[in-house]
């Protein structure tokens, strides 16, 4: 798959053992590592869409860490060279990796396990609850041409 431009993906290395699993997310000797913003986690029942939104300002990296997910990512900059790209990332419990999705790309995610899904951010920047860099759009009725539903192929 083409990546949007500035979108990043990384496989995550799982170590297993006896007493459970260890995987590093992200680390500030990564390659593509920005800054420190925050930490948080965000969840979604199975089903669920919790989509569009960017940022000018803050890089995201997206971790899902339980259940599994499909993060949708689409690139509206008219002077890129990924212009109108759609990217989907089956992700989680069995595909675990890390996103890095760059300012200015609209994105979101839907829950696909039959159980709620946690992901996992650790933004650029801080929240600033006075002034949010956040600009949402309605997860269906929009100009962005993806359809939600799942895919039986």
């Amino acid at each position: 798959m083409e990546l949007i431009d500035g979108v990043i993906e990384k496989k995550l290395k799982v170590i297993a053992d006896e007493r459970g699993r260890l995987s590093e997310i992200l680390r500030s000797d990564d390659e593509i590592f920005n800054k420190f913003g925050q930490v948080y986690f965000t969840t979604a029942y199975s089903g669920v869409v919790k989509a569009w939104h960017y940022h000018k300002l803050q890089t995201d990296y997206f971790c899902t860490v339980r259940g599994m997910t499909k993060l949708v990512l689409y690139d509206p900059r008219e002077k890129s060279t990924t212009y109108k790209l759609i990217n989907e990332f089956i992700m989680g419990d069995h595909n675990p990796m890390l996103i890095t999705i760059p300012p200015m790309i609209y994105h979101g995610f839907t829950t696909i396990s039959d159980h709620e899904a946690i992901m996992i951010n650790i933004p650029t920047e801080p929240y600033n609850h006075q002034t949010p860099d956040e600009y949402r759009l309605d997860p269906y009725s929009n100009d962005i041409p993806y359809d939600w539903s799942r895919k039986d192929y």
